[in-house]
């Protein structure tokens, strides 16, 4: 396993981390998921992220449990606020009130007393930012939280973000959790180049594109059973990049990672590691097979004519306006 440091910061992370959106405390059972946390720490992954929504805040409990007794200190544990965590009105967003709240519980159910990177899940239009960041400020001279992020924040948001704490001396934003891989590459218009001028880097959920990249889902053909497809909770996200013509150009995708001696999981990962701005590719399993495969992908190094044939082959379904991005109600 190879290591990147996260932003400007000294903190280094795994190039693979382990991620349980969906799979832990609801696709997988509690035994299966311990498991993969298990393969994860013996493939040398050190860095874990999670969110206080994943599982209805169950997701935290099960990777607090599959950690107890390893090393805190050997370790990166990322969490996320934003998204509702009960049924009040105070239960969801980025006020005061509700961070301070989440990082509590996230916590608690994580059965530490801090976490190493904590992230705005989503921006909430509805607090004022000064107010989030000021929060987020003191959760760090609290000691409960060590550095701070977003996920899937806009260039402009992230900006805005930056020049606040900039003017009030409050800590920086060091990375931001986007959605990349070779189907899906909106942040690199305008997310990649303002974090790489201001030093922060993607920590990149869905390299594999929920597992259509592996090549599984072939065109023509029904989900395989047990797939991320045909998971209530995953189904609805992964559906719109199952069409024909997408599948279609995956599979043709197969000759490039069997020249290269990988799997098709593999190439996905190395892509997504070739951008000099991403830290780190977060993978999810539901079996440790999963997790010993996927991270054989660090330090895999593509050149030039590799990338170049990839782009040929997946041509126009390739998906990079921003302006075109799913609903936020719809990720992650």
């Amino acid at each position: 396993m190879e290591f990147r440091h996260l932003g400007r910061s000294g903190l280094k992370v795994s190039e693979i981390s382990y991620g349980n959106w969906i799979t832990h405390g609801s696709q997988v059972e509690e035994d299966a998921a311990r498991e993969c946390v298990q393969a994860a720490l013996d493939e040398g992954i050190t860095t874990f992220d999670t969110a206080d929504v994943y599982a209805g805040t169950k997701a935290e409990e099960v990777l607090g449990r599959a950690l107890k007794g390893v090393r805190r200190e050997s370790l990166e544990i990322f969490t996320k606020v934003y998204w509702p965590t009960g049924t009040g009105p105070n239960d969801r967003g980025l006020s005061r009130k509700h961070v301070t709240e989440s990082i509590h519980g996230s916590l608690r159910r994580l059965q530490t007393d801090y976490v190493d990177l904590y992230q705005a899940h989503r921006f909430d239009y509805e607090t004022p930012l000064e107010e989030t960041l000021k929060t987020f400020d003191d959760l760090v001279r609290q000691g409960k939280v060590l550095y701070v992020g977003v996920s899937e924040w806009t260039a402009d948001q992230i900006g805005r973000a930056l020049k606040i704490a900039d003017e009030m001396g409050f800590d920086r934003l060091v990375s931001n959790q986007p959605q990349y891989s070779m189907l899906w590459r909106v942040i690199e218009a305008e997310v990649v180049p303002l974090s790489t001028k201001e030093g922060l880097s993607q920590i990149v959920w869905s390299p594999i594109a929920q597992g259509v990249l592996t090549g599984k889902y072939l065109p023509g053909q029904p989900p395989p059973a047990g797939s991320r497809a045909t998971d209530p909770t995953g189904g609805g996200f992964i559906s719109r990049i199952l069409a024909d013509d997408v599948l279609t150009r995956v599979q043709d995708l197969k000759p490039i990672a069997a020249d290269l001696g990988l799997t098709m999981a593999q190439l996905a990962v190395a892509w997504v590691l070739q951008n000099p701005n991403v830290a780190s590719a977060i993978v999810g399993a539901t079996r440790p097979e999963q997790v010993r495969d996927n991270v054989k992908a660090s330090g895999v190094k593509l050149d030039d004519e590799v990338l170049k044939r990839i782009d040929d082959v997946l041509g126009p379904v390739v998906e990079r306006d921003p302006a075109k991005t799913v609903s936020p109600e719809r990720r992650p």
